[in-house]
């Protein structure tokens, strides 16, 4: 596997910004790894990180980069900050840098597949909130998305985390300042309502978080309306906290679960 760290300017943030990447390499005779390379055009990952985290994080804390030889898959890690992976009230339009940009970017950079059975999406926390929102917008670009340890129920989040000191609060109040956010293309309950009254056909969707996380009751909450949707979603509720131990587990398992054309 070839790991890169990849700076360069986005137009949309008007800044130079930077990229972790995980890229199959073939090869033979690598002690202890089993590395494959399948395609001219590698299927993508696009993994995304938590609110106190960077585009270095899943490196750091997990063993993605081996988890992933196997698959011959990329893997792509933006940087976003706080910004809940959205066009922020006061800030920077991560939605559209993510969105629009970042795929345009990379494939610019690196041949990666461009199909949409061949792109997925992940994340962790404010991140598993922004791979469900990612593919709920754009049902069309991703197959699959996995959400772990997700903030799910946004419009219940943002209303539930209150704290003059509380930089939680401070990025939401950034992210979204006194809109309403309820019933509109930030909240995952509308978005997966409005694409099935739209007929459209929804990624494949995967969904994790510990039963002692702190987040549990928004993702039993949406896995609940899921189910009364009549929208099938694979899910695990286990014993887990909101902690790197569950993540790397469960990574493992999102990788084995993902529709990789072999």
């Amino acid at each position: 596997m070839a790991l890169i760290q990849c700076n360069f300017f986005s137009e949309v943030l008007s800044v130079s910004t930077s990229i972790t990447v995980i890229l199959p390499q073939e090869t033979s005779n690598q002690i202890g790894m089993n590395n494959k390379r399948n395609h001219e055009k590698i299927p993508t990952l696009y993994l995304l990180h938590g609110f106190s985290d960077d585009h270095t994080i899943w490196t750091r804390r997990t063993s993605i980069e081996r988890y992933a030889a196997e698959y011959g898959l990329a893997v792509v890690m933006p940087q976003v900050d706080h910004s809940f992976y959205a066009d922020m009230v006061y800030g920077k339009k991560y939605w559209t840098f993510i969105s629009e940009e970042l795929p345009r970017v990379v494939r610019s950079f690196f041949p990666l597949s461009d199909r949409r059975e061949d792109n997925f999406v992940a994340g962790l926390s404010m991140g598993g909130y922004g791979a469900f929102k990612w593919a709920l917008r754009k049902p069309g670009m991703f197959s699959a998305a996995a959400s772990l340890s997700g903030v799910l129920d946004i419009v219940e989040h943002t209303n539930r985390v209150q704290g003059e000191n509380n930089p939680i609060r401070h990025a939401l109040d950034c992210v979204f300042g006194e809109k309403d956010i309820k019933n509109t293309e930030e909240d995952l309950f509308y978005l997966l309502e409005k694409r099935l009254k739209e007929d459209q056909a929804l990624p494949a969707l995967f969904q994790a978080c510990g039963t002692e996380d702190f987040l549990f009751d928004e993702n039993k909450r949406f896995f609940d309306f899921t189910n009364a949707k009549g929208v099938g979603i694979t899910h695990t509720f286990t014993t887990g906290n909101h902690e790197w131990d569950y993540w790397d587990s469960k990574i493992q398992e999102v990788l084995a679960w993902l529709p990789i054309q072999k």
